[in-house]
């Protein structure tokens, strides 16, 4: 598969990069320490139609293709990761709500997702189920008129913002993660109590909290898509948000070769740049050559889902090794600011906050290591990389 952008792929990025300069930088800094949620920043997002980027263009949305968004996420997250995860969890939900919705539901939803400066939240986790994603305990029970909820959701990003959430929940305790299904809820849907914004390492400026669903109430058309198949429904969804994640990474990585260079070019010790050193360069070198590794990895695995073939495998591989080279990138880049990177007085130290979790959100790297294991054993055939 080509690696070329279009003429349109290309303005785009051109766009959001200097969207992201402009609108998100100022202050991206006071607004982690403060825990500050990009509010305005969101909103700006959503007015140039970000937030609705890949949704049909019949509900409000842009109409694009995934790997538009991925271009989108990666020059955002390169300025500022917490306004970029924040478009994140917005894009799982509402891609959920896309792909399983009634038209009735897409109908209702969408367009506020899309164009209305609505924000989305999609509750899988808990407290007690985290990797192990199919043992959550939020009960569904039919009431004769529709459902009754209770339970607990924790590490919900945009959970105490979000005007709709799609919520995972067990309607069929006997079949484990096969009697599960996917609900929508209300933000403002009596008994579902919101948590607050959780004391973070990182991204401490996005809205991450607990939910309580105690006797929430929902009609019979709440119901997302088969009931049952809510975790199939999720798995799905998945796939494609560790495509988005991995775009955040490659932006926060380059985050760090950019800061990095920048540094080692105007630093000096011994009388010279501390970028004529032979050690230095070679971080440097590496730096960049994982960071373009990464970038093809994701921008493969957005290609493949926008051919609808199978992408999950690849899905996981842009995941697993994009964050982990937002890790490696991370430390080296406070390594090479040596004490000052060690400070709030530079970027480096939030962008080591920041890439830890990308090694931990949407399925950590051992569990991405775990999908790419069992694609390869399950396959028919012989085990085809060369896409």
């Amino acid at each position: 598969m080509t690696c070329e952008l279009t003429e349109a792929q290309l303005t785009l990025q051109q766009t959001v990069r200097e969207v992201a300069g402009a609108e998100l930088k100022p202050g991206v800094g006071q607004r982690d320490e403060a825990g500050e949620f990009p509010a305005a920043q969101v909103a700006k997002l959503h007015e140039l139609g970000l937030f609705g980027l890949v949704l049909p263009d019949e509900y409000g949305g842009g109409g694009r293709d995934f790997l538009s968004y991925v271009l989108v996420v990666e020059e955002l997250a390169q300025v500022d990761a917490a306004t970029t995860i924040t478009l994140l969890a917005h894009t799982l939900a509402a891609s959920h709500l896309n792909a399983f919705g009634s038209p009735a539901q897409k109908e209702r939803f969408l367009p506020p997702l899309a164009r209305g400066g609505k924000l989305a939240a999609w509750a899988l986790t808990e407290p007690g189920a985290g990797s192990d994603a199919g043992g959550i305990k939020t009960r569904a029970e039919a009431d004769g008129t529709g459902w009754r909820l209770n339970g607990n959701k924790f590490f919900i990003t945009n959970g105490s913002r979000a005007d709709t959430l799609v919520v995972m929940a067990v309607t069929d305790p006997d079949r484990g993660a096969k009697g599960i299904s996917a609900f929508i809820v209300p933000g403002d849907t009596p008994g579902l109590g919101k948590g607050k914004n959780l004391d973070k390492l990182g991204f401490r400026a996005s809205d991450t909290v607990a939910l309580l669903l105690k006797e929430v109430r929902l009609p019979a058309e709440a119901l997302l898509g088969e009931r049952d198949r809510g975790f199939i429904q999720a798995m799905e969804v998945l796939a494609g948000g560790r495509i988005g994640v991995a775009a955040m990474a490659v932006g926060i990585a380059r985050a760090c070769l950019e800061e990095s260079v920048a540094y080692a070019r105007r630093r000096t010790a011994f009388g010279r740049p501390i970028g004529d050193f032979e050690g230095l360069q070679w971080m440097l070198a590496d730096m960049a050559t994982e960071i373009d590794a990464a970038r093809l990895l994701v921008h493969r695995a957005a290609r493949l889902r926008d051919a609808g073939r199978r992408f999950a495998r690849e899905a996981a591989m842009a995941k697993l090794f994009a964050a982990e080279t937002a890790m490696r990138a991370a430390v080296k880049a406070v390594q090479i600011h040596g004490g000052y990177g060690y400070t709030r007085a530079f970027p480096v130290e939030r962008y080591l906050r920041e890439a830890k979790l990308c090694e931990i959100g949407e399925g950590t790297s051992e569990i991405q290591r775990l999908v790419i294991a069992r694609e390869l054993l399950h396959a028919e055939g012989p085990c085809d990389l060369s896409i």
